[in-house]
């Protein structure tokens, strides 16, 4: 469909590569808080992490959709991407 996919953890090291080796794209490792403020994620302090924040963009980078959660629920998955993508590429 045209679409990248990336990903950013809290993780360094070791824990980030595994985490990575099990999926398809890239990524990031050693999200802090001050990378959290710059996304308007939430960042909860008890645990140092960062909560599911995501972003859909135009190849220019400008947003087209966002979801921000304060918890585990409400990440975006794949067909839900897919769905999107297909909708908005109707509309043109």
């Amino acid at each position: 469909m045209g679409v990248s996919v990336y990903a950013a953890s809290v993780d360094t090291g070791d824990k980030a590569s595994e985490v990575a080796a099990e999926l398809s794209y890239p990524v990031g490792q050693g999200v802090s808080r001050e990378t959290a403020d710059l996304l308007g994620a939430w960042w909860e302090d008890r645990r140092g992490i960062i909560q599911p924040t995501q972003f859909l963009l135009r190849r220019d980078g400008s947003i087209i959709q966002s979801t921000y959660s304060d918890g585990p629920l409400g990440r975006l998955d794949a067909p839900d991407v897919c769905g999107l993508v297909k909708f908005l590429i109707s509309q043109k």
